[in-house]
């Protein structure tokens, strides 16, 4: 791959992606706006932790500025629903947070830093959902969608191949690791391929009519998995799971007659799949991965703590907000605070208990708005088959790696989107008869 033997590529990549969506969109009619939007929203997501392991961003949260100026453009350009502006509420809440902030400024504290860390993610997720809420697109177009989501990270796989070759070698305890990951985070590694393992699982339920196809989505399924798996982050695995799941689920209950029992037949093979790349990914870590997700050491001995310290920052903020519940403590003031108070220099895993430690009871009713909005929507709207895939990857993402790539803003945008799973209609000349 170039971007391995010329890092520098990755930077001409990132600039390259934006010129070349930002035509597409400003040539699009304003009927193919909205898709071509979120194409280019979709090939960013799975682009995002690429670029980064690769040294390519420009600016650290490019990937999440690039999706919520694209969006932006969707929200000026094509028609919104009225209903959408409740996320203009969201991200109004989150505004008094900043001001806290410059109230409570120390030596320490870089506001522009602070906000460019702890809200791009939360802005952009605003953005998304006001762009994206009650949208309708076709079946195929989220498909399509999905695999422009895909195409970026059959890349990174590549290139933890390279980087990586054999997972045997660097193994040599259950913690995440970042050899097997890219030299990068395995968490936010381990969440992208997460998601390629759930958009290759749809590929491989989808009917396709080329039997080809199909072994190539069964492979790239197989593949992604096993280095998803020897990141040794357990986080993006168990996500992928259960939003694999819940696709299953909806999969098999829509379907009807002789497709059931070809549902039934393909989730056996799918399972059999799974446990073959879990056996390869055992040999190859020597069985430790298997000590890993039984929550013990290289040697067996079990951890006191499966949460690997999860749990204790977020009591920390969680007594944040108690102490603090009306205007909360600021924005990006809970690493701080801990700084001060443990002198444990640590940043949130968890969104939940980061907003409402600093931001108090406007958290409170942000985050409200986020959980139970693509909730009402779904009672009203049942078309979207991926809903609980999408909004499960939001909510446990953002409960074990905060927002800290734009994958769970976007995805989030992507539960509240309409499908319409109509074929277009195939226009015949009609034959004219002889008189």
């Amino acid at each position: 791959m170039a971007v391995f033997a010329v890092p520098l590529l990755s930077n001409i990549y990132l600039v390259g992606i934006f010129i070349y969506f930002f035509f597409r969109i400003i040539k699009s009619t304003t009927k193919e706006r909205t898709l071509e939007i979120l194409l280019a929203c979709a090939y960013i997501v799975g682009a995002e932790v690429f670029i980064r392991m690769t040294g390519g961003s420009i600016l650290y949260e490019a990937s999440k500025y690039m999706i919520m100026f694209f969006s932006l453009v969707g929200i000026v350009t094509t028609r919104l629903s009225q209903k959408s502006f409740v996320y203009v509420l969201y991200i109004l809440l989150l505004i008094p947070g900043i001001f806290v902030t410059g109230f409570n400024q120390t030596a320490d504290t870089v506001i522009r830093k602070a906000i460019a860390f702890n809200l791009s993610g939360p802005f952009c997720l605003g953005i998304v959902a006001i762009f994206c809420y009650q949208k309708v697109i076709t079946y195929v177009s989220f498909q399509k969608l999905l695999f422009y989501i895909a195409l970026p990270l059959i890349s990174t796989t590549v290139y933890l191949f390279l980087y990586n070759p054999s997972v045997r070698e660097v193994i040599s305890g259950t913690g995440s690791n970042f050899d097997t990951s890219g030299g990068f985070g395995p968490n936010q590694v381990a969440t992208v391929l997460g998601i390629g393992m759930f958009i290759f699982t749809v590929r491989f339920f989808s009917k396709s009519p080329y039997k080809f196809s199909k072994i190539i989505n069964i492979i790239l399924l197989a593949v992604i998995s096993f280095r998803a798996i020897v990141t040794f982050s357990r986080g993006g695995v168990i996500v992928a799971i259960f939003m694999i799941l819940a696709f299953i689920v909806l999969y098999f209950k829509k379907s009807t007659g002789k497709n059931k029992k070809r549902v039934v037949f393909l989730t056996t093979l799918f399972v059999f799949l799974g446990l073959s790349i879990w056996t390869i990914s055992s040999l190859q870590t020597n069985g430790i991965i298997e000590n890993r997700y039984n929550n013990e050491d290289a040697l067996g001995r079990e951890k006191e703590d499966f949460s690997t310290g999860r749990s204790d920052l977020m009591a920390f903020e969680l007594n944040a907000f108690l102490e603090n519940p009306f205007f909360g403590i600021g924005v990006g003031k809970s690493k701080e605070l801990r700084f001060e108070k443990t002198g444990v220099k640590a940043a949130s895993h968890n969104e939940m208990s980061r907003i409402l430690s600093e931001h108090g009871l406007f958290g409170l009713f942000a985050f409200s708005i986020l959980f139970l909005t693509p909730l009402i929507l779904r009672i009203r709207n049942k078309s979207n088959i991926f809903f609980y895939s999408f909004f499960l990857f939001w909510f446990l993402t953002i409960n074990h790696s905060s927002m800290r790539i734009a994958a769970p803003a976007f995805i989030y945008g992507l539960c509240l989107l309409s499908i319409n799973y109509e074929k277009p209609p195939i226009h015949r000349k009609q034959a004219i008869s002889k008189r």
